[in-house]
């Protein structure tokens, strides 16, 4: 700005700063949640893998097959509690990164505040002596007029040099008001010119950690998202191991390992002989009257 007390620039960067940090902070938090979502994720999988019967009577091949789909489901929920710790500890690098910036940019912000508070200071003192010296001028080169002019009508000697001391006295002042301005706008602008410095370097030094924000953001973020497709990758493996013992599982293996396991012999029944009773019975002459045979049903 070419208002020399004017700060509406190094504000408008410190707003930037301090939005930038802000962002940080939000992502920050997202991690946070994201970690305890997939912790209670993670503990839900290992409970319901461990509690919930799957398959508790299944033979053979099948049985494998689910005992390793039940061990890699806990699997995948102790890969997603050891995600949750990874998210926390990137939380906290992220904090750690925050801070730390905010630290460092917190001395330069002293530094600045001084800076401008003795420029505001000194310009402020500059103007004041500058008004008192062009008060004076007027008035001094006024007295100074009148002072000459009445030389030519003095009554007496003694009011000449009452006079005189007078206008000595005027002039005295008036050229100590413009050593004091001089003196004023000299010291301004050796505080303007190390207040400019000093405004270059911390702009040099916060576009320095703009970038390095920018840059650790941007990492973050791509770090984040392996670390969620590394997750995805290993529940996959999980999953494949699912499927190979799928593979492996054998109808006829396991209707064989069942009749195996539950078989009474190895012999079918004898088929039933019909046997002719009635006919062979009228054959035969009887002794004596017969004696009724009962039926069993």
């Amino acid at each position: 700005s070419t208002d020399l007390t004017s700060t509406v620039g190094y504000d408008s960067i410190i707003q930037h700063l301090n939005d930038g940090r802000k962002n940080c902070k939000e992502f920050e938090d997202f991690l946070k949640e994201r970690a305890i979502i997939e912790e209670k994720y993670g503990k839900e999988l290992i409970n319901l893998s461990k509690k919930k019967p799957c398959g508790q009577t299944e033979l053979n091949t099948l049985k494998r097959s689910l005992d390793v789909f039940k061990q890699q489901i806990d699997n995948v929920g102790q890969g997603h509690i050891q995600l949750a710790q990874t998210l926390r500890e990137e939380a906290k690098k992220m904090e750690d990164f925050r801070e730390k910036q905010k630290l460092h940019r917190k001395k330069i912000e002293l530094i600045m505040e001084a800076i401008h508070k003795n420029r505001n200071v000194q310009y402020k003192k500059t103007m004041e002596v500058k008004q008192t010296c062009c008060c004076f001028l007027p008035f001094g080169l006024q007295r100074r007029r009148g002072c000459t002019q009445a030389l030519l009508h003095l009554p007496s000697l003694s009011h000449f040099w009452h006079l005189f001391l007078k206008l000595a006295q005027m002039k005295s002042a008036l050229e100590d008001s413009d050593r004091s301005y001089q003196q004023s706008v000299t010291t301004l602008e050796k505080v303007r010119e190390e207040w400019q410095k000093e405004h270059i370097k911390a702009c040099e030094f916060f576009e320095t950690q703009e970038c390095d924000r920018i840059s650790y953001v941007r990492n973050a973020l791509w770090l984040h998202v392996n670390q969620l497709s590394l997750g995805c990758v290993q529940n996959d493996e999980k999953y494949e191991e699912i499927r190979k013992s799928l593979e492996m599982c054998s109808i006829e293996k396991d209707v064989d390992f069942f009749v195996n396991l539950r078989k009474t012999g190895s012999l079918a029944p004898a088929p039933v002989v019909y046997e002719n009773y009635y006919n062979t019975q009228r054959n035969v002459t009887p002794a004596r009257s017969p004696v009724p045979v009962p039926i069993s049903r």
